[in-house]
Order: structure tokens, then sequence, then C-alpha cells
């Protein structure tokens, strides 16, 4: 126990005098508009997922806006590490770039978990303009205080439950099933309410766990359901949608501040550029997904979900932090 005390502190101590540091060299140690400049991204996901191709997107138009004098060396399948390891690895300034999503980010900064919430976007439109306006301005500013530097949002696709042994066809049947979650207290929240027993673990965990029945199930999206391979062990997928979180490309945010300004604007619209061919490519690669599962024999059920957001609706009360945010998302049209 005191160990765990002491690395925390540990990490902390690290993280701060990292971030101080940092800032106090900045203005004095620019790197200059002409050197040659790499940084490393780890990403999570393989290579044949649609976020893995807008990063190696991302990393040619970094390379184009800058004639090549800034190299983006991506690294996915998680070889420097799953998300949670990646945000301290890139706060620390150990590497410099990562692409997470939004349910693991939330535990760093707090306020990230309002586009978390269950049921918290109406539908893609209405999620895009509360994103892309002056609420995902905000929400993305604060990751500056704790080290980071955060570009436009991307698509994380949304998320629904699939199953080893038998369909969902309405809440009670979800009533004490182990589902994985990610690692987060309103992900692990929602699943209590909805009466089964959260199981948090790393993605890559996942397959082993169903296919050995660790777990009974989890959730996410059409394409990573897919390219993850875990239809192949848990063939019931029940469409609820009942989270659609962003994710969101990130960089140590001393590391980012160093550059000179025309390597930060190339970043920056680097960074625009690559979301928005993500969100696109995103939602044709989850279509294209949805009928390889039909073809592969996969068991699918559109439910109503009233059932689901009824159960979990103290959850927004659970969290006074996203009081104002929750009204002000409902208000945009």
């Amino acid at each position: 126990m005191l160990n765990n005390i002491f690395l925390r502190f540990t990490v902390i101590a690290l993280l701060v005098t990292a971030t101080v540091f940092g800032l106090n060299i900045q203005k004095e140690n620019k790197i200059d508009a002409d050197a040659k400049v790499v940084l490393r991204l780890a990403e999570a996901l393989p290579e044949n997922n649609p976020v893995t191709i807008a990063m190696r997107r991302f990393a040619e138009l970094v390379s184009d806006k800058t004639n090549g004098n800034i190299i983006v060396k991506i690294y996915s399948s998680a070889q420097l590490g799953q998300e949670s390891e990646a945000i301290e690895q890139v706060q620390l300034g150990i590497i410099d770039m990562t692409r997470i999503n939004s349910v693991v980010l939330s535990i760093v900064s707090p306020s990230m978990g309002v586009f978390t919430l269950p049921y918290i976007f109406r539908d893609f439109d209405h999620k895009y303009k509360v994103l892309d306006g002056k609420i995902g301005d905000e929400v993305r500013a604060d990751l500056n205080k704790v080290g980071l530097t955060g570009f436009d949002y991307m698509d994380a696709g949304s998320r629904s439950f699939y199953t080893r042994d038998r369909m969902i066809t309405s809440i009670e049947d979800l009533r004490g099933l182990k589902i994985r979650v990610q690692p987060s207290y309103i992900t692990i929240r929602m699943i209590e309410l909805m009466g089964a027993v959260p199981t948090p673990m790393n993605y890559g965990e996942v397959y082993s766990a169903l296919s050995t029945g660790v777990v009974d199930g989890a959730e996410n999206d059409y394409v990573s359901y897919s390219t993850s391979g875990h239809y192949e062990v848990a063939p019931f997928y029940i469409e609820d949608n009942h989270l659609s979180p962003p994710a969101i490309l990130l960089m140590n945010y001393a590391r980012f501040r160093s550059l000179a300004k025309p390597y930060q604007r190339a970043i920056q619209e680097a960074a625009r550029e690559a979301a928005w061919y993500e969100r696109k490519i995103m939602t044709e690669a989850n279509m294209r997904a949805k009928e390889k599962m039909i073809a592969a024999g996969v068991s699918i059920s559109a439910i109503d979900n009233r059932q689901f957001r009824e159960a979990v609706q103290p959850i927004y009360k659970e969290f006074p932090l996203y009081d104002r945010l929750i009204k002000r998302i409902d208000a945009v049209k």
C-alpha cells in the first residue's frame, strides 16, 4: 500500500516537474522552423482500424505542411502501451503524442467526462455541433492544466453491447452479466445502474476474457467489434447505442509549445483535416463492418433502448460537476 502511494506521488512529482520545466524553457529553446523534428505517436488500435488509418493521414499531412521537417512516427496496436499508459507517457514527455478515447481521458481531465455520459448526444449532428462549438473548445482547453494539448475531436462510433451466450432483448437480460468496460467511473456506474457487473480491463485483454468466460460480454462499435475479432467469441450484438464518446489526438503541452509557430499551425491544421477525414471513414467503416458481421452469422438486434435510458437517469444527478455543461449541451440545436 505504502509502495503504491509512494509511486503515485513520484509520478505526480515527475509530471509537475516536467510540465514546469517545459514551460520555463520553451521561450528560450524554441525549435527552429528549419530543424528536423521527429514525434512519436502511440495508437492502441490496429493498423486496419479507421482511427489508425486517420493517424497515418495525419502524419502525411504534417510532413506535407512542413516540407518534411516534422516526421510523425505511428506506433499502432499498443506497441507503446494501452491508452491509459500512453496518456501518462505523453504527460511526462516520454512520448510526444497519442490518440485517446474520451472515456479513458476523463480520468485525467474530469470535464471530458461529460461527453461520456450515456445518451448525452441526441444524434450525430447534435454531437458535432457540441464538439465543434464553444463547449468542445472549453473542455479541450482544460487539458492544458494537466500537461496536454488537445486537437479536433474524432469519432469513436456509437457503442452497443455484445455477449457470448445469448441475445439481450431487454434490460432484464443484462442483469447479473459480467460486462467488460473501459476503466472509467462513469462507464462503470452506467453498467451498475443497468444491473450488470462492470469488469474494467484493457482493450487488448478482452478477446481472451470473452473466450474463456472471464466476462459475459463487452461493448463497442461495429468497427472495433469486427477488427478485434470479438464477434468470433461473442456473436450476439445488441444495438442500444448507449455511448457515443469522441476520441481526440493529444500532444505533450510543453513539447507542442516548444515548436516554432509555423510548426504549431501545421500540426493544428493537419489534426483538423485528419479529424474530419476520420469522421467520414469511421461512419463508412461502421456500415461496412455491420454488413460483414451479418454475413459472418452474427445475431443483431436493434432493441428499443427506453428501458436502458430510464435505468441510467440517476447518473446525471451524481455528477454535479457537469450540471451546467449538461444544460448547455441539451440546449444546442
